[in-house]
């Protein structure tokens, strides 16, 4: 199957330019090599039927044929080494930390950021994603993302960028662990043969986390933590499901729990039980119906005068959007020089602000080169590509742009990295990208790895599994790992 696979430019995860595997690779690739078509499809099939049974599925919006499908999952592996994935730990700890900062200082301290130009005010407060709401709410250990999903991407020199920031939902951790059951059934032996990070312990280190947000005058000597998901139509629901059972805490939806003397409460059949952290699946406009979205039948009535009162966490904070929102991104560079007078470790993507007439400027002409994004979407939704847009396309995103610059930004397109992944009898170079989870409460953890999305249709750059994307189990090697690399 992996006969006539040659890298078609850009930087190949396991293959060098010139067709040789790299060292990490050479058990995994000998493997793929010793296999053929015939086992491949039933191995796949025997995935597949384990993740039907096991309601492990995802939502493509806008199809026909109807919207859930079986979770898509690649066989051949994605590997990085340990001495790669430290550096980029270290990364990813620094942003987010950054990212808390800024969070903390807008909305509980001096909004010094703000005042000093560092981030414009009128970008804040004009983004969808900033909260009012938000102001003078004590957040424990300044932690405003406890959980962050930070999208990276390589580019032809191998080097990674983050493409995005997910500070509110940031969703797919489940799919990492399940990703990893899969292959650990699949093919047992091809373990043997490497030292590889553990996924499963996710519930643990995120209760650890949750649980060190708990208010002080907690009545529990354990904090009580509860997931708030939106109910079994929301499109992540298998997620939310897993993740309760995963921490060994009770999934509510808004109904479930009430607020009484600004505390709030969790019905069980033993009575109304105090809540300490609520791990919200929910986006803030449906949180509270009284300080939010009146209509909002998601959310639990009273809900921010006990969060105010200090009376109960909610994890990730109100108001995180404006921080992920994509107008922030191009900012988040200095912001890791202003508060922790450091270089950033992982740069961004080359991005122009198109509120910014000198740059609009100079990217007109050659929107046919670059990528185009909302600043508010997510998904992949409302992306243009450039390179692979018609004209008629290019000129509605002219247009667009020049109705509301404030809702655009344009970057400079990024050869994604690519790695083999099937297509009908043989393997093909498919591009991905990674979302690594990062936790923070009383102390910030890199979970290892991530969840690898992969474009499955030939030459798109289009991750998104709500879009076609698949899905790679992630190995992070130990220094200890039994690859032969001489």
């Amino acid at each position: 199957m992996l006969a006539g696979y040659r890298p078609k430019g850009g930087y190949d995860e396991a293959f060098e330019p010139d067709g040789t595997v790299r060292p990490e690779y050479r058990r995994v690739v000998e493997h793929f090599r010793s296999i053929d078509i015939d086992e491949v499809r039933l191995i796949e099939a025997h995935v597949n039927e384990e993740f039907l049974r096991q309601g492990i599925t995802f939502t493509v919006y806008g199809e026909e044929a109807g919207t859930e499908r079986t979770w898509p999952m690649d066989l051949f592996p994605r590997l990085i080494a340990a001495a790669e994935w430290e550096q980029v730990a270290d990364g990813l700890k620094q942003r987010v930390a950054a990212l808390n900062a800024f969070l903390a200082d807008l909305y509980d301290g001096e909004a010094a950021a703000v005042n000093e130009n560092i981030v414009p005010r009128w970008l804040v407060t004009s983004s969808q994603g900033f909260e009012r709401n938000a102001y003078g709410i004590t957040v424990a250990h300044q932690a405003h993302c406890n959980i962050a999903g930070i999208d990276l991407v390589r580019g032809g020199d191998g080097r990674y960028q983050v493409l995005e920031d997910n500070l509110r939902n940031p969703s797919g951790i489940s799919y990492v662990v399940q990703n990893r059951a899969a292959m650990a059934k699949a093919f047992p032996a091809l373990f043997d043969g490497h030292t590889v990070e553990p996924v499963e312990h996710y519930g643990h280190m995120l209760r650890v986390t949750l649980e060190s947000m708990a208010p002080p005058q907690s009545a529990h000597s354990t904090p009580h933590v509860v997931v708030l998901t939106p109910g079994r139509f929301n499109s992540a629901y298998f997620e939310h499901v897993y993740l309760a059972q995963a921490m060994g805490v009770e999934l509510v939806e808004g109904s479930d729990l009430v607020v009484d003397d600004q505390v709030v409460y969790a019905r069980t059949i033993g009575g109304l039980t105090p809540v300490d952290v609520i791990y919200r699946r929910i986006d803030d406009d449906f949180l509270d119906p009284v300080a939010f979205r009146p209509d909002s039948s998601l959310g639990v009535p009273g809900l921010l005068s006990a969060l105010r009162a200090g009376n109960v966490s909610v994890c990730n904070a109100i108001g995180n959007g404006v921080a992920d929102d994509k107008g922030i991104y191009p900012y988040v560079p200095e912001l890791i020089r202003y508060y922790l007078n450091e270089a950033p470790i992982i740069d961004n993507v080359p991005t122009y602000m198109m509120w910014d007439a000198e740059q609009r400027t100079e990217v007109m002409g050659r929107l046919n080169e670059l990528v185009v994004k909302p600043v508010a979407e997510s998904g992949g939704y409302g992306v243009l590509i450039g390179p692979s847009a018609t004209d008629a396309e290019l000129a509605d995103a002219r247009r667009a742009i020049e109705q509301d610059p404030r809702n655009w930004i344009v970057q400079e397109t990024v050869q994604l990295s690519s790695l083999a992944a099937r297509s009908d009898d043989h393997f093909e170079p498919r591009h991905l990208d990674l979302r690594p989870f990062i936790l923070t409460g009383e102390q910030t953890r890199v979970f290892p790895g991530g969840l690898t999305r992969v474009a499955m249709r030939p030459g798109s750059m289009i991750v998104n599994s709500s879009q076609g994307g698949g899905s790679k189990d992630t190995w992070v090697l130990t220094h200890t790992d039994a690859v032969d690399v001489s």
